[in-house]
């Protein structure tokens, strides 16, 4: 697992926090803190090349995230046939058969080709068959959700997410500080967004002193 994935399950952590669990307001800071210095250590730390102790197949399948799709359908318009075809999508992956869940939303795509719900599906769907890296067929996924549903915010949050998993912070935040400047102050997650933001210029910092 690659440092650039950590980084976007200690922003998950997070996100999750806030929207499903309602960490107070007055915690956010502290537990960023804590997840930013945590990914800090693994970043100057981690060393995710070297070869660890062989797996069986099993073992070394995807695993599927539960918090990301929690995350998914907190965002709303998982329901009906969406709803479905999502829940079939995800048992599939919960089995570790990362390709089906993902031809199985590609089926429903062909039918309903606007539902952005189901283009941000796919993206998650086609990330979790990589491990984590943004494919070219889950970054075409992730464009069409922004396409079909311009003013939402579910394709470019998860969008961003999924720049972040494979360490293309600076892309990312670009995303992201798109979507703030649209979103009203008042919105649930104009908050955390704004610290999210903050969190990849940490890391987009962080990035370019390693690299030097």
């Amino acid at each position: 697992m690659s440092w650039a994935f950590i980084a976007l399950l200690l922003i998950l952590v997070v996100a999750g926090l806030v929207l499903l669990a309602r960490l107070p307001r007055g915690l956010w800071g502290l537990v960023g803190a804590a997840l930013l210095f945590g990914l800090a250590g693994y970043a100057w730390q981690g060393r995710p090349g070297l070869r660890g102790e062989p797996r069986n197949a099993a073992s070394t399948a995807p695993r599927f995230d539960e918090d990301l799709a929690k995350l998914r359908n907190s965002f709303g318009g998982a329901y009906g046939p969406t709803g479905q075809w999502l829940t079939l999508s995800d048992g599939l992956a919960r089995q570790g058969k990362t390709k089906e869940a993902a031809n199985v939303l590609g089926a429903a795509l062909k039918s309903t080709p606007d539902d952005a719900t189901l283009w941000v599906g796919m993206g998650n769907a086609l990330l979790t068959h990589g491990d984590g890296l943004l494919s070219p067929a889950a970054d075409y996924s992730y464009r069409q959700a922004m396409r079909v549903a311009p003013q939402a915010s579910t394709g470019p949050f998860f969008y961003g997410l999924a720049l972040a998993s494979s360490g293309q912070f600076t892309a990312a935040r670009k995303v992201w500080a798109d979507l703030l400047a649209r979103m009203p102050e008042k919105a649930p997650l104009h908050a955390q967004l704004r610290q999210d933001i903050a969190r990849l210029d940490q890391l987009i910092e962080r990035q370019a002193t390693l690299g030097q």
